[in-house]
Order: C-alpha cells, then sequence, then structure tokens
C-alpha cells in the first residue's frame, strides 16, 4: 500500500510517501525549486517520492492533505468579519489567493494525480503535527504536545497516544485540549521577529540565536502581551497585535509604544559580546544590547509558557514519555528545559517539526489511525531525500571542467576531510541522501575545526555570508558525548540525534571547543553513532584521533538566503562562491 502525504501554500511545502506504513522518501519543496521556504505546490517533491519507490501516480492508494482548507477558510472569514473595515486588506489578499487556488485542494490533487475522489483525503493540521511525532517515535504510549502559530484554528494541543504493534489493538492519538486562534505562541515569537528584523516563518531560530547575548529585562513587558495561566492556557492581548486584521503586519503602534521602533533588517547586529572591538561605536552598540535584551525576554516567556503546558500535561496524563511537533517545538533552548525541568523523562520530538513534517504526519495518520494498520517504522535519522551515485557526481564534475581526486577507499576520504579540517580547513561535505527537516545533519553540511575560535567569524561571514553572531552546532560521537555536555543520558535520547535540544557545554571545555559554544556555555548538539551514518562518524573520529578532541563544527550546506543543497550543481555553486577549501562530492574531491 502507497500514501502520498502532502503539505503546502502555507510554508516549507513538501512531500512524503510510505510504503506498506515505512518511509520511503520525503522532501521539502525547497530543496528542488531552489526558493527558500516554498509554499507552491509540491510538485517536484511528489516527483522524486513517486521516482523513488519506482512508482507512478496510478499505484498510490490515497493521498492525504495536512489540513481541511474550508475550516481553515471559515476561521479566514470569520476574522475578517469580526475585525472588517480594518481587515479590508486581508479580504483582497484572501479573494486572491483562496478562491482560485488554496480552497480547492481536493479537485487540484484529483487532477494532478488522475484519481478518484475517495482517494483524497484531509487530516486535521495539528493530528498532522501529533502523528508526525507519535508515530514516528519509539513508544508504546506517549503525552503528545503540539504548537505552532495556527492551522485552521487551533494554535496548540495536548493529549495522549497509543500504539498498536502487532495487530490486536488499536492505534489512537486523542487531543483532548486546545488554544485557538488568536492565542497562539507561534505568532508572538513571530511579531517579535518582525520586530527584531528578521522575516517571519524564517527568522524564528535567529530572535533564539540572539537571546543568549541579552537579558531577559523585559519580561513585565512581553507579560503584558500575554497571560500565562497555572494550567498552560495562555491568552494575548490583542490590543498590541494586527495579525488578525493586516496582511503585512503583525503587530501595531502599541506594541510599538511598549518596546520602541523595530530593529531595521539591513542594520549589522553587534554587542560587547560578539564585536567588542566595536565598542566605540557606542549608539549602535546599546540599541543592539537594547534588541538583544528583547529577545531573551521573549525566549524566557515562551520557555516558561511551555513549560507550564508540559507540567499540566504530565499531571493530566501521568506519563513518562512525551512527543513534540509543530514549527514551536524547533525552539531547541525550551525543548532542553523540557526535559530537563518537568517530570517527562523522554522526548521525541518530530526533526520536520514544521509544517513540512504535516506531510509525513498526514500519511502515518492516515495508515495507522484511519486504517487502523500496525506501526512499523522509528525515525532513527533523518536522510530522506534524494541521493547522488559516483557516476552522476563524475559526471558533473568532468562536464564543468573542474579538477578533482577520486579516492575509491571511503575510510581514505575521510582520512583525507579530516585532515584539512585539522589543519584549518573548511570543507563542504556532501554524501549520500540529504535531510528531511531544516537541520543539515552531516550529509549536506559545511564541517570546520570547533577548537578555532575565529571559525565563528570564518564560517559566518566568509563562507556563509550572514550575521555574526549566528551559533553553530557541535556534532560529537555518541560515545563521547557526556565528555564534553551536561546532558545525563543524552544517548537514551533522539532529539540530540536531530540537532533539537540546547545543552550546556561543561565549563573545562569552553576553551576546548570555543567555535561551537554558544554565549552562556551553551550548543546545539548532535549525536552521532556509526550505524546511523558511517562517512559522517568517520570523519569526525579520525579528527578526533588527530586532535583528541571528537568533535566537530557543522553548519548547513548553502549560502545565506538559499535552502540546503541538493545536488552536485548546488554544492559546486556554493562552494565556488564562498571562502570553502574543500569540497567532498561522495568520493570525489576538490580543492581550491
Amino acid at each position: 500500500m502507497y500514501i502520498l502525504g502532502i503539505s503546502c501554500y502555507y510554508h516549507d511545502s513538501a512531500a512524503a510517501l510510505l510504503r506498506d506504513g515505512e518511509l520511503i522518501a520525503a522532501s521539502m519543496e525547497e530543496r528542488f525549486s531552489r526558493i527558500k521556504n516554498d509554499n507552491g505546490f509540491p510538485e517536484k517533491a511528489i516527483e522524486f517520492c513517486l521516482k523513488k519507490a519506482g512508482i507512478t501516480a496510478q499505484d498510490l492508494d490515497y493521498v492525504v492533505f495536512y489540513e481541511k482548507p474550508f475550516i481553515k477558510f471559515e476561521r479566514i472569514l470569520m476574522t475578517i468579519l469580526s475585525t472588517f473595515p480594518r481587515s479590508q486588506d486581508v479580504w483582497r489578499e484572501a479573494m486572491y489567493v483562496w478562491l482560485p487556488e488554496k480552497l480547492w485542494v481536493k479537485t487540484k490533487l484529483q487532477q494532478h494525480f488522475h484519481m478518484d475522489a475517495a482517494k483524497v483525503l484531509f487530516c486535521d493540521h495539528h493530528m498532522s503535527h501529533a502523528a508526525s511525532a507519535f508515530y514516528c517515535s519509539p513508544f508504546d504510549e506517549a503525552a503528545v504536545m503540539t504548537l505552532d502559530g495556527v492551522g485552521e484554528w487551533t494554535t496548540t494541543t495536548t493529549g495522549r497516544a497509543k500504539a498498536n504493534w502487532d495487530g490486536t489493538g488499536k492505534n489512537e492519538i486523542i487531543l483532548n485540549e486546545e488554544q485557538r486562534f488568536p492565542h497562539s505562541l507561534g505568532l508572538l515569537y513571530s511579531a517579535f521577529t518582525a520586530f527584531l528584523g528578521f522575516k517571519v516563518n524564517e527568522g524564528e531560530y535567529k530572535v533564539m540565536g540572539m537571546a543568549p547575548y541579552g537579558e531577559p529585562r523585559f519580561v513585565d513587558k512581553v507579560q503584558k502581551l500575554i497571560r500565562l495561566e497555572s494550567d498552560g492556557s495562555f491568552h494575548l492581548n490583542m490590543d498590541y497585535f494586527s495579525f488578525h486584521r493586516s496582511a503585512t503586519k503583525t503587530y501595531n503602534r502599541r506594541f510599538n509604544d511598549l518596546f520602541g521602533e523595530e530593529r531595521a533588517p539591513s542594520d549589522d547586529f553587534f554587542t560587547m559580546l560578539t564585536n567588542p572591538e566595536r565598542a566605540g561605536e557606542k549608539e549602535a552598540m546599546a540599541a543592539n544590547q537594547y534588541y538583544a535584551d528583547v529577545a531573551a525576554s521573549v525566549q524566557a516567556v515562551t520557555e516558561e509558557a511551555i513549560l507550564r503546558i508540559a507540567r499540566h500535561l504530565h499531571e493530566r496524563t501521568g506519563l513518562k514519555k512525551l512527543v513534540m511537533a509543530g514549527g514551536v517545538a524547533l525552539n531547541s533552548v525550551a525543548n532542553f528545559k523540557v526535559l530537563k525541568e518537568t517530570p517527562f523523562e523522554e522526548v521525541y520530538i518530530q526533526p520536520a517539526a514544521g509544517d513540512d513534517g504535516g506531510a509525513v504526519g498526514a500519511a502515518l495518520w492516515a495508515y495507522h489511525t484511519l486504517l487502523n494498520k500496525p506501526r512499523k517504522m522509528i525515525m532513527r535519522h533523518a536522510y530522506w531525500g534524494e541521493e547522488y551515485n559516483e557516476d552522476q557526481v563524475r559526471q558533473f564534475l568532468t562536464q564543468i571542467g573542474a579538477k578533482y581526486d577520486y579516492v575509491s577507499d571511503p575510510d581514505k576520504v575521510t582520512q583525507i576531510a579530516a585532515q584539512a579540517i585539522s589543519e584549518g580547513q573548511v570543507i563542504g561535505w556532501f554524501q549520500g541522501r540529504f535531510e528531511w527537516g531544516p537541520r543539515a545533519l552531516g550529509n549536506r553540511s559545511i564541517l570546520a575545526d570547533p577548537r578555532r575560535n575565529e571559525m565563528k567569524n570564518v564560517v559566518n561571514t566568509k563562507i556563509k555570508y550572514r550575521e555574526p553572531f549566528r551559533p553553530f552546532a557541535p556534532v560529537v560521537l555518541a560515545e563521547h558525548a557526556t565528555e564534553y555536555f551536561e546532558f545525563p543520558d543524552v544517548n537514551q535520547q533522539y532529539p540530540p540525534r536531530f540537532m533539537l535540544m540546547v545543552s550546556p557545554v561543561k565549563p573545562e571545555k569552553y576553551d576546548v571547543i570555543p567555535a561551537t559554544t554558544h554565549a552562556g556555555g551553551t550548543g546545539r548538539l548532535q549525536t552521532i553513532d556509526r550505524e546511523t551514518n558511517r562517512m559522517y562518524y568517520d570523519v569526525i573520529k579520525h579528527f578526533g584521533d588527530i586532535t583528541g578532541v571528537p568533535v566537530m563544527l557543522n553548519t548547513s550546506f548553502n549560502l545565506r538566503g538559499e535552502p540546503i543543497v541538493n545536488t552536485p550543481a548546488n554544492a559546486w555553486n556554493t562552494f565556488s562562491k564562498s571562502g570553502l577549501d574543500m569540497l567532498v562530492l561522495g568520493s570525489h574531491i576538490v580543492r581550491k
């Protein structure tokens, strides 16, 4: 049985394909279209999934969409009517975008796949999130938490789930508590994302990266915008927001009166922690420190809100295991606190926690909940994208006239790369199938030496051309993780595999891995074992043998504003336009 899940028309469009309940392929559309956060119909991602399985559209048993468009449109219309005439711009946009395309998803899917209406299914948005987390987890039973901007009406859900592994029981996900629009942690965080000069639905992780450079001095002001209750519920003070009635602004003048004028996107961000040599620019330094303090404040309030939800959920369910999904579940600082500061003992987070993961969740919901088929898979890794064999790589390099060395022994490839990195070179690492979700996890990564403090500046400004405050991830051999991070039982948890938790670095290791130790002494670590990814593991192992440090700096293989690379051509483009010293495409090594 083949089931295709699809998410699109908001952001991070994606497709995912199951064969008899096991994932075959999954990708965001942006990896193929090269349009960052592409929200269009995922035609190329669908084509890839079908090709990977060796089937055509006629072989599909079901196509499942990740939300219910008519209910979502109802919410938009009801909101417009309640705020008219101030919402007239939203009305015009809704009529222009929804009526011609977004509302008629069923017709679009029927026409695209030439299939009967009975084979096209729709899953509630937050149920898609919940299914993407629980049915990919190793758990038999778990508490469920989903948090994002907004689906149809819902912004947050909690509940519980139970699995049928042997065909004798019933799969069920029960979401029995929710928060509804306009009360949303995701939309609160997005308002501050816009205020701090970043793009909504893309720059939220920049706010999280900015926060450690500030102090949460304005928690009291943020609390004027949101009321947190002891039972985990929350309510936004809509006097400060305009996202419910504006097509372009998330906050209003009262928000500015409280927090001041927004940061210009074009302004450099620097503080005494990031650029002490610019201390003479006192006015800009003071302004930037203010914005960092605002970021720290909204991060602190968001963390407290999530912790209250988690504690209440545990009280209600009594379960020791928790699964999470939704865009807010990508807040890796909050995720670690959920594990450390609540009674939950194990947490699983869908690596594609945002709308892209809804494609996997919708397909799994149909297979396990609707059809009650036994569970088969655990998502232990995120390598579900396209791959390119050695002949394809060689053909490309020959076609463009590139000089390269072909090294047939994989162990020799990893030794050469590790030696180059230990000498201060930065390499583009391109192996196997690309990753599912927003993180580069070792198949489309830029790798560098974490021992060299200057690597922060080198990789940010000379290679990726991005803001100098942006942090890098330390990838560590799983067996050495507790030597470097204050994360007990780290190898018994799944989120570190997917770079989804920020952990304290042990103080004695600050100066050992300074390039990956963020302000405040933390790191968004990734653990890796050889069974999961042999080449990635071996390059770090060889680096550890050379340097005594089994940790490496890892960041996504892309330039600022671009999706992570997919093809050898994408990798070459990034290599040729940046300060990368070496490009490793499978067994082919290119040097500058």
